[in-house]
Order: structure tokens, then sequence, then C-alpha cells
């Protein structure tokens, strides 16, 4: 039997009582069932986010490739901190579920990028302003601090004196360009374009400089409704300003027009919002981590109840959400629906509810695994097979972005993404790095020493550095640019 505890700070801070009462009460509850101690894995975490996809005991089945298959306990440390006297049964009917689930599936195993957890997230983009209107707040309340970094005017004016001493060196040799393009990934309601294009604007006067008439801001977001309110609240920047609706993984096909052009590319809190797969070493073998969207019976049960329709026929109901959005979805079947807004607070619902079901299979072979187009599992041999047992995500999507984006910077231009970053591998062996539920969206940390890795080989320099202008902040401020 193995134990793996990765909350390690967690534990130094008075928590420690409750691994013990855990150990005890898995080794109680597996007395009078079949597993095989020697093929167990208990895995212990601390999940930081209140809401997220997991229940406090997951049982997972470990396809080996021997055929033999092994069962790894995993357990929320926050969540049954201080339920000593029932743990052996929450364990216990945790174990009972592999033969009886109690829960109605929404779809088959699949690696987790596949997973309709991201229709629900592309859902919530699309449709933001009805799911806010139900929710009654925004979005960026529902981020840690109610607001995001990127609203830093001590951060907008690093980067732009660092473009204006870039600008200044060009223009000594009469290699600056007439136009001088700013991108923008991820616009969102356009706060951080205000604070930054109201710096740059304060800037130039003060130093002389005249980049504003030459500035070309380019802002690219999902959501429809998110870009109209950024057009909206940079209004007094018209003139320098363009919105573009755009795939945050593959800008390039919006943007192909940039290429070489951009001089500075902007990301905040993108990345850790884009599809990810997981992937583990487990004993020396290299595991996929697959997943099955679920509700709990009861969930289930009451949520159909609530929209009048039949348990078996509401995955059905729940597929056509996803496709035709809430809209339409109320229009279809009025029966079911008040309102529009009676079919957002119904998938309000779903999206509390929502569990995803977890086991490992067996990767295929690095060099036909693909991260992203462009990027195989190869790249990643070293990360694995140097850490020992591990479990870090893929960060597909965040990879797919990352290279589709550097082809568009200038020469002499940067990359500065602000968002939540492992920047070593072991931080994958101290904490729970998601998926969590920010609000009605997924919630990963990007895996900063495969992005490293990948724009080394196509000629980039990637650090990484904690955010310098909020103290206590998780998020990590990532830049690249060409090595000269």
């Amino acid at each position: 039997m193995l134990v793996e505890l990765r909350p390690t700070e967690k534990l130094r801070d008075h928590n420690n009582s409750v691994v013990g009462a855990v150990l005890g009460s898995i080794l109680h509850a597996v007395e009078d069932d079949t597993l095989d101690l020697s093929r167990l894995r208990i895995v212990c975490d601390w999940i930081q986010y209140r809401k997220n996809f997991r229940d406090p005991i997951e049982i997972r089945p470990i396809l080996d490739p021997s055929g033999r298959g092994s069962v790894e306990i995993a357990v929320d440390l926050r969540r049954v901190a201080g339920k000593d006297a029932d743990l052996e049964g929450e364990i216990t009917r945790a174990l009972a579920r592999r033969q009886d689930a109690r829960r109605l599936y929404l779809e088959s195993w699949c690696p987790t990028t596949r997973s309709l957890i991201w229709s629900f997230n592309a859902l919530y983009w699309k449709h933001l302003a009805l799911w806010e209107t139900v929710s009654g707040r925004s979005y960026e309340q529902a981020l840690p601090g109610g607001q995001s970094d990127a609203r830093n005017t001590a951060g907008a004016r690093e980067t732009i004196l660092e473009l204006f001493s870039i600008w200044d060196q060009l223009a000594a040799r009469r290699a600056l360009p007439d136009q001088l393009h700013v991108l923008e990934l991820g616009v969102g309601n356009g706060n951080q374009a205000r604070v930054w294009l109201d710096e740059f604007v304060r800037l130039d006067r003060e130093q002389g400089r005249d980049y504003y008439r030459r500035l070309h801001y380019l802002m690219g977001d999902y959501s429809p409704h998110l870009l109209e309110m950024a057009r909206n609240n940079v209004q007094k920047h018209a003139d320098h300003v363009s919105g573009l609706v755009l795939d945050a993984m593959a800008p390039s096909k919006t943007l192909g027009f940039l290429k070489y052009k951009a001089f500075f590319v902007y990301i905040s809190n993108v990345y850790d919002n884009l599809p990810t797969d997981e992937i583990a070493r487990i004993n020396g073998h290299n595991y996929q981590v697959e997943t099955r969207a679920h509700l709990r019976l009861e969930d289930a049960e009451r949520i159909a109840a609530s929209v009048r329709t039949n348990l078996e026929d509401l995955p059905d109901l729940i597929m056509k959400l996803l496709r035709l959005g809430p809209e339409l979805v109320a229009e279809t079947y009025r029966d079911k629906f008040e309102d529009v807004l009676g079919a957002v607070r119904f998938w309000s619902d779903l999206w509390d509810a929502l569990g995803l079901e977890e086991r490992y299979v067996p990767l295929q072979p690095l060099d036909t695994y693909e991260i992203a187009p462009g990027a195989n599992g190869e790249i990643m041999r070293s990360i694995l097979e140097a850490n020992g047992d591990l479990r870090m995500h893929v960060s597909n999507g965040a990879v797919a972005s990352f290279i589709d984006t550097l082809p568009l910077l200038h020469p002499h231009g940067f990359i500065q993404c602000h968002d939540l970053f492992v920047t070593d591998v072991e931080q994958y062996a101290t904490g729970f790095r998601g998926p969590g539920k920010y609000d009605g969206s997924v919630v990963n940390w990007g895996n900063g020493p495969l992005l490293e890795a990948i724009g080394g080989r196509r000629g980039f320099i990637v650090d990484f550095r904690k955010f310098a202008h909020r103290a206590g902040s998780n998020i990590v401020t990532m830049t690249a640019r060409v090595r000269e």
C-alpha cells in the first residue's frame, strides 16, 4: 500500500490529525472488502476550490498494462476534516459505488479534453450576460479577491516603458514600423485594456514620444458579450482599438494578418480556462486520466423534477441545452421552462451538481500522443521520467494557444501572461491544481515547465515570476521572447 500526502503546507497548520483518522478509517473499511492492499494507493489532497468535480472520497481504478489492475482511494482532506465519526461509513459507501454507482452518467469514458465540462465552459462564456443576470454578480466578482490582477497600473506602466525602450532603439535605426500593434487575448470586460491605454497616453505625453498616434490595440475574446463591454469601456480610445471574436486556442485563424507584427501580446486569466488532459506516472508506467461526467442520482432526480421531466429524458435535455443554449431551449421546451431565466437556473443547478468520475488507463506511446498541433508527447518524457510518481496537467489548450501566438510576434516583441501556473513540477506533489469551478467556468493551473520546454524548442526564452504588484496573489507572470 502506498500513501501520498499532497497538501504539505496545510498539514503543518494543525490539520495533521485528520490524516491519521483517514488512514485508520480506510484500513477498517477495506477489512471486509476484496481489495488487495499490496495494490492499493491512497492519495490525500486538500481541494481549495469549494466548488469542484469530486466527491470527498473517490475510488479510481488503475488499469494496469499487466492486466492485474489496482485501485486508488482519493481523499479531499478539507471536506472530510471533522467528520471522523462517519468517515469509515463514507469510505465504505465509496467502495460500494464500484458495484452500484448511484450516478446518472452523461458521457462515456474519455480524455478530459473531450469531456462535456468544456461544453458547459463554452456555454458560460457565450451566454455570460444571462448567467450574470441569474447569479446577480459579474464574472470578475467570482475571481479570488473579486477582481482580476490584470487591472494594475504599476504593471501596465512596467510593460509600456519596456515597449518604449524597444521602440526607441528601433527608431534610432529607422527600423520602427509606422503602425505599432499590441494584442490582448481574452480581453474580458475591457478593464485591463482601459487601464493600459490610459496609462499609455499619460506616459506618451509625459515623455514626448508620440507613439500613441501610431498605436493599434487589438482586443480578442471568445465572448461577444464581453467584447461589447470592452468596446464600451475603451470608447475614448476607439480610433486606436479593434475588437475581434476569436478562439484563444487558434488566434492566428483570425489574426493571420498580424504575423510578425505584434510587439506585445497580453494574456490574463485565459490559459487556466482552456481544455486540458491529465497524465500520471505510477510505478514506472505512464497513464492517461480518463473521466466521465455524471450527476449523483439524488441530484439528477431533483433537477429532473424541477423541470417536469423524466429521469431517463434528462441527459437528452442537457445535451439540447449545451447545443442550443438557454434561449432556444426555453423557446423549444415551454412546458419545462417559464422563460429563458428558468433555463439558466436549470443550467446553474446542473453545473453545481456536475461531477467527474476518474480512472487511469495506459497512455499510448508518447511520440504518438498529440498535446496540440505541432507538439507531441515526446517533449514530456524527461518531466515524467525524472520525477517519480506524478500526476500533472498537459495544458493542451494553453499549449495550442501559445504555439499559435508565437508567430504573431515581431522579432523584438514579447508575450506577457498573468495566470495560474505550476512553475516547478514538485508543486504537483504538494497541492491540488484543478479542475475547479469558477462560477460557471472551469479552472486548471497551467503546466509551466512544459510551456517552457515547448518555447525553448522554438527558440524562445520562457520565464516565470510571481506577480509583482499584489502581495499574496497566486497569479504568476509568464514572459516569452525570442532568444537572442
